[in-house]
């Protein structure tokens, strides 16, 4: 006997399509430069080399680590609100603000580096704020408000050691 095939009970979470969309496309521009930075910091780990090799390692892996969790919290948002989340990296590509590194820096550029990418996604999660108020959407501010921290608070303690 053949299962009845039920279909899916329409998205009533008091957000209406429209605002969910637009919601969910900032949201994708988010998880885009949240995944480039992430691919960033973790090569970085990788390859960085002299003095502050044992701090700059311990702080990347530290780092990388952080925007792996944060990666899966912005898509499962994006599913949430009845989207798809972008899953490669010919659309991150397209989507993100954050340039690859086509070489390996030093230790100093990299920190320069990495402190500009964490500005670029609290740029970015704050730019999502306006839809997501309009739409009455605390779930989604409440994502935003975190990233925000701590990517502030990473670019913060990043840009001190370049500072001297």
């Amino acid at each position: 006997m053949a299962k009845k095939s039920v279909p899916a009970p329409a998205i009533d979470i008091g957000i209406g399509e429209k605002d969910r969309a637009k919601i969910a496309a900032g949201l994708s521009r988010l998880l885009a430069d949240t995944y480039t930075l992430y691919l960033k910091t973790h090569n970085f780990h990788w390859n960085v080399t002299g003095p502050m090799f044992n701090t700059l390692h311990l702080m990347f892996e530290q780092q990388y680590n952080e925007l792996a969790l944060a990666v899966d919290a912005v898509a499962e948002r994006i599913r949430a609100l009845g989207h798809v989340a972008p899953g490669s990296y010919q659309a991150y590509a397209k989507l993100s603000a954050i340039e690859e590194a086509d070489e390996v820096p030093s230790a100093v550029e990299m920190i320069a580096e990495l402190v500009k990418g964490n500005e670029t996604v609290a740029k970015t999660a704050r730019s999502v704020f306006p839809a997501a108020e309009k739409a009455a959407d605390e779930s989604t501010a409440d994502l935003l408000t975190q990233r925000m921290q701590v990517h502030e608070k990473t670019a913060w303690m990043l840009r001190s050691m370049l500072e001297g």
